[in-house]
């Protein structure tokens, strides 16, 4: 599908529905129909935002405001597994630095870069909620805590 087409699922405009159903309004269902929208898309396109707004009865530029300050919603196809390094202050004590760097050495991508082939993507992220289990990693949803370089070693190996 290309993105000047995009239109949720018949499934997922059910699960929309469901959200806008817990509220009074449309609009407080916007993030949840934006992961909704990128989960069936892979990203947030401008295609996607409009959409988003016709069903919420909201702005693009509203939807927009909501894309651009949370950084779960990608702005562009990002790879099969993306990878996020925490390296706020209790990753950054505990080696998330040293991650950091082997992650990006191990796949050659840079910040927000994804891999020729789309499997990998890598995000440095500022904070998971996830300090008293530091240094850690995220691939797509799930979390890998407590890491060595050993095991960040395993856990990308795994994924190739």
């Amino acid at each position: 599908m290309s993105n000047s087409e995009f239109k949720f699922s018949p499934e997922n405009i059910e699960r929309i529905n469901k959200e806008i159903a817990k509220y009074p309004e449309k609009k407080p269902a916007v993030m949840a129909t934006l992961y909704i929208a990128q989960e069936q898309n892979g990203y947030i396109s401008n295609e996607v935002i409009k959409e988003v707004a016709t069903i919420l009865e909201m702005t693009s530029e509203d939807v927009l405001g909501v894309v651009t300050f949370y950084t779960m919603y990608f702005q562009k196809p990002m790879g099969k597994h993306h990878i996020q390094v925490c390296t706020n202050v209790s990753c950054m004590l505990r080696g998330g630095y040293e991650i950091w760097n082997q992650v990006k050495e191990k796949l050659g991508l840079d910040n927000m870069g994804v891999s020729a082939d789309q499997k990998f993507s890598l995000e440095e992220v500022e904070c998971m909620g996830s300090c008293g289990t530091a240094p850690m990693i995220a691939v797509n949803e799930d979390y890998y805590e407590n890491l060595t370089k050993e095991k960040v070693e395993e856990i990308i190996n795994s994924l190739k």
